[in-house]
């Protein structure tokens, strides 16, 4: 119950209003977001490069309700691979795009601007040296997501995909997608969704997920394995020695802010681990989602509303 109620709070205006004037600076949300500049956003890829770590940058923005706004954002993402490739740091760094911030929910002319505007950001990607994965939404859009990737990937196959384990559909979906070059993140989802499309109990989430793991891991692809349970990162080492794969066949993926200490544990191992980093001024629905996926947290964010200045 709590958690619907987070998820909920994602969408409410009228909070978002009043959490909105939490400065960046306090320590919850600096905890999960880079911060609010590119500035900031290049800074912290440069830490985690430095430490060993892979990075997948997102520029937080979604439901964009007009063109020129979708545009602004596309523009930001040219913008940051340009200084990422400046400061030499594409080896290590990827972006990561939601359809819905370039365009995807504006109309009848919606997925054709969202194809053109994540067509340009590959483009920038891979002129800089690195690639661009596709955040998957709520149930409702992954039809017209999926599409537009197939689109992209005609011309930048390395585009990545996310599939979220809690939909009933996702198996088939994983199949679908575990073929030669097709770079997959596998997490469990973060949005409300119903019991008609999904899986409501954590084990049953869980359950998936292991059984989309086992998919991706006996394909061709290259499987992003996104999840911070030590349960499931066990899993995942298990069933890629069972299927032969090597040390960079594969990757980890969490959270920025997010089991730290574990990230560089992997990264120590010879793992491959990309944290996924938002920075930007939309944090809100971001931060919210974060908190519903570990409910604990909000101890942490209350203290920063209490001590804000």
């Amino acid at each position: 119950m709590l958690r619907q109620a987070l998820l909920s709070a994602a969408k409410s205006t009228r909070l978002k209003k009043v959490v909105s004037t939490v400065p960046v600076s306090a320590s919850i949300v600096t905890r999960f977001v880079a911060g609010e500049t590119l500035d900031e956003a290049v800074e912290a890829t440069r830490k985690l490069v430095v430490d060993g770590l892979q990075v997948s940058l997102d520029h937080l923005g979604e439901d964009t309700h007009d063109r020129e706004q979708a545009d602004k954002i596309t523009q930001s993402y040219l913008t940051l691979l340009e200084r990422l490739g400046r400061a030499g740091l594409t080896r290590g760094a990827e972006v990561s795009v939601k359809l819905s911030a370039v365009g995807q929910a504006l109309g009848a002319e919606g997925e054709k601007i969202a194809t053109e505007n994540l067509q340009a950001i590959a483009l920038a990607a891979h002129n800089a040296g690195t690639t661009v994965t596709v955040d998957m939404e709520d149930h409702t859009t992954i039809d017209s997501t999926l599409g537009i990737l197939a689109d992209v990937r005609r011309d930048f196959p390395q585009t990545g995909a996310v599939l979220q384990s809690y939909l009933y559909r996702t198996e088939a979906d994983c199949r679908d997608l575990a073929y030669e070059g097709s770079r997959v993140r596998l997490c469990k989802g973060a949005y409300d969704e119903p019991a008609s499309v999904a899986y409501q109990k954590d084990a049953d989430v869980d359950r998936a997920y292991v059984r989309c793991l086992k998919i991706l891991m006996a394909g061709r692809g290259y499987p992003m394995v996104a999840t911070h349970d030590p349960r499931l990162i066990e899993i995942a080492g298990a069933l890629a020695t069972r299927h032969g794969r090597s040390k960079g066949s594969y990757e980890y993926q969490m959270l920025y802010g997010v089991r730290p200490d574990e990230q560089r544990r992997l990264a120590g191992l010879g793992e491959t681990v990309r944290v996924y980093v938002p920075y930007g001024e939309d944090w809100y629905g971001y931060l919210v989602r974060r908190l519903a996926e570990r409910p604990a947290n909000i101890a942490f964010f209350l203290r920063s509303l209490v001590t804000r200045t």
